[in-house]
């Protein structure tokens, strides 16, 4: 039996229906409230709990063998902090599943996770790998960059779908290797079937370094029509953008990420997927929109 943590989200969810189509058992930790029906009726099994709540968590890990978790504070509200969720709540489903006997541990963080971070969200990420490292457990540390699915949906895809110009913070040119979702579920699965790997910190990205100015590129190239671009200096509020956004797309334009990844793809199997066919992808799921309509023309 596998349990997920984070399964309601768009990682999580890849993974649990990416595991249950090769056959494994999965029972999914959820809220009272959350959206699982897709999930169940996949075939998971849901258990009601709370990463702030241990005595649910030990119910969750009860006959559990491996545990993955892509649970985190970055779309939450309320009383779900970095503090309550990312570094406690971590700790707490750490400590429950090695209660009750877990074997392993698959643990997504991100690129660039430590404890010396000046960024909160980061450094109780670094902390949860130090506190994993540390248990009695099996482990797998994950730490992708940049999803595509995330920033570039959000700086480039929504615009771009709905005609309005895209903004950039800077020049846009800096260089990050993004991953896709789906590739990350790729690594996860082949995490789970293959143990004689445990006690690896994965890093990953995707097969090319690109620029915002890249992404726009796909975009154009897939909806056939020039996008405006405008940009704003860093440190300079963006239009339509939380301030927590700007400041972390300002941040990105100070360094580039380029990592290799064809080795660790090829060994767990994954074939990385490029830009260009991300957009193409996401362009063509996207078919209620005109950018649909304009794709199929």
């Amino acid at each position: 039996m596998i349990l997920v943590a984070g399964a309601t989200g768009q990682l999580g969810g890849l993974i649990v229906h990416t595991l249950l189509a090769k056959g494994f058992r999965v029972r999914i930790l959820v809220r009272q409230g959350a959206a699982q029906e897709a999930l169940v009726m996949a075939g998971a099994e849901p258990v009601t709990g709370d990463l702030k709540d241990p005595a649910s968590l030990a119910v969750a890990c009860d006959g559990v063998d491996t545990v993955v978790t892509t649970a985190n504070s970055s779309a939450r509200r309320g009383g779900d902090t970095v503090d309550s969720v990312d570094r406690l709540g971590n700790r707490n489903l750490i400590e429950a599943a090695s209660s009750a006997g877990v074997g392993r541990f698959i643990f997504v963080s991100n690129l660039g996770a430590s404890p010396a971070s000046p960024n909160p969200f980061m450094a109780a990420k670094g902390e949860t790998e130090l506190l994993l490292r540390g248990s009695t457990m099996s482990w797998t540390i994950i730490q992708p960059n940049l999803f595509m699915d995330k920033l570039p949906v959000l700086v480039v895809g929504i615009p771009a779908l709905s005609g309005q110009p895209v903004t950039l913070v800077g020049e846009g040119r800096r260089q990050h290797s993004l991953v896709a979702m789906r590739d990350v579920a790729q690594y996860v699965l082949a995490a789970v079937e293959h143990p004689e790997w445990d006690g690896r910190v994965l890093v990953l990205g995707g097969p090319e370094a690109v620029s915002w100015r890249d992404v726009v590129e796909a975009f154009e190239q897939e909806l056939r029509r020039s996008i405006p671009v405008r940009t704003v200096p860093p440190g300079q509020p963006m239009p339509g953008m939380p301030d927590l956004l700007a400041g972390f797309l300002a941040l990105l334009e100070t360094y580039d990420s380029r990592l290799e990844v064809a080795d660790l793809a090829a060994q767990y199997g994954v074939v990385p997927t490029r830009l260009r066919s991300w957009a193409h992808r996401f362009v063509l799921e996207s078919s209620g929109s005109p950018a649909g309509a304009v794709h199929k023309a």
